[in-house]
C-alpha cells in the first residue's frame, strides 16, 4: 500500500472559500465539455435553467472541492483542469481513488457526508451547484437523472478496474495500464497527443495504484530503458504505445 502523503450564494459571485482565479464565467451552451458531461441531456431552454442554479468556480492547485466527512452541501461539474479523489485511511495514510476531468461530476454522496476529499491538481474550474437545489431540479428531469445514472455506473465500473488492478497485476502492469486508461479519456475530451500529461505527482501515482514512490520511479525508469516511453517534463512521451497497451493488458 502506498506511504502516507505529507501533507445560498448568488450564481455570479465568486466569493467562495478555497477559490482563486477570477476570470468569467462561460455560458453553459458555450462550455466545451458539455456534450461529454450530464449536461449533455438537457436542451437549450434547459441549460439556461441549470445555468441559474449554478456558480462557476475556479482552484488553485492543491486547494480543496470538498473534504472527506464534511457535510455533503454542494456537486461540482468538472469544466477544466484535474482533481485528485482520495481518501484518508484511520491509520492516517491516504488511498487516491481516481482523478477527475473536464466532464466528470462529483459530490453525489449517498450519504450527508462526503465519502472522499477532493483536490484541485491543476488550475481548475467547475460548476458548482447547492446539493438540495440541484436534486429538486433533477427530480423534475427524468432524462437528467437517467444521464446521471449512466454516469454513477460508469464509476462503478471503473472502481470494479480498479479492484483488479491493485489486486492482481504487477507494478509495470498497473502503471501501463494506468498510463494507457489515462490516455485514452484524455483522447475522449480531445486532449489526444503523443506526449502524455501527467500533472500529478509521482506520489499520487503512487497512492492511486497501491505501489510505493520508489517502485513508480524504478517503473518509469525502466519503461524508458526499454523504449516504451520517454519521460518529459511533466509527461511521458509515449514511444511504443502497441507494447504500452501489451504491457497493460498483462
Amino acid at each position: 500500500m502506498a506511504q502516507a502523503a505529507t501533507t445560498s450564494t448568488p450564481p455570479t459571485s465568486p466569493v467562495v472559500p478555497g477559490m482563486a482565479c477570477q476570470h468569467g464565467r462561460a455560458a453553459c451552451a458555450d462550455c466545451k465539455v458539455r456534450l461529454l458531461s450530464v449536461c449533455a441531456a438537457l436542451n437549450e431552454q434547459e441549460l439556461a435553467e441549470i445555468e441559474s442554479l449554478s456558480q462557476s468556480c475556479c482552484f488553485a492547485p492543491r486547494s480543496a472541492l470538498f473534504s472527506q466527512e464534511q457535510p455533503a452541501d454542494a456537486v461540482f461539474n468538472v469544466t477544466e483542469g484535474m482533481v485528485r479523489l482520495y481518501k484518508l485511511l484511520p491509520d492516517g495514510r491516504r488511498q487516491i481513488v481516481g482523478f477527475a476531468l473536464p466532464g466528470d461530476f462529483l459530490g453525489l454522496a449517498l450519504l450527508d457526508r462526503y465519502g472522499v476529499s477532493a483536490e484541485a491538481v491543476t488550475e481548475t474550474r467547475a460548476c458548482r451547484f447547492p446539493r438540495k437545489t440541484f436534486a429538486e431540479y433533477v427530480d423534475e428531469k427524468p432524462h437528467l437523472l437517467r444521464r446521471l445514472h449512466e454516469f454513477a455506473g460508469h464509476e462503478l465500473s471503473l472502481a470494479q478496474d480498479q479492484m483488479v488492478l491493485l489486486g492482481r497485476r504487477s507494478a509495470e502492469e498497473r502503471i501501463a495500464a494506468f498510463l494507457v486508461g489515462l490516455r485514452e479519456r484524455l483522447a475522449r475530451i480531445g486532449q489526444s497527443s503523443v506526449t502524455l500529461s501527467l500533472p500529478m505527482s509521482r506520489q499520487d501515482i503512487a497512492d492511486f495504484l497501491g505501489l510505493t514512490i520508489e517502485t513508480v520511479s524504478r517503473t518509469f525508469t525502466k519503461l524508458a530503458k526499454d523504449k516504451v516511453l520517454l519521460v518529459v517534463p511533466d509527461g511521458a512521451r509515449i514511444m511504443n504505445p502497441e507494447r504500452l497497451e501489451a504491457i497493460a493488458r498483462g
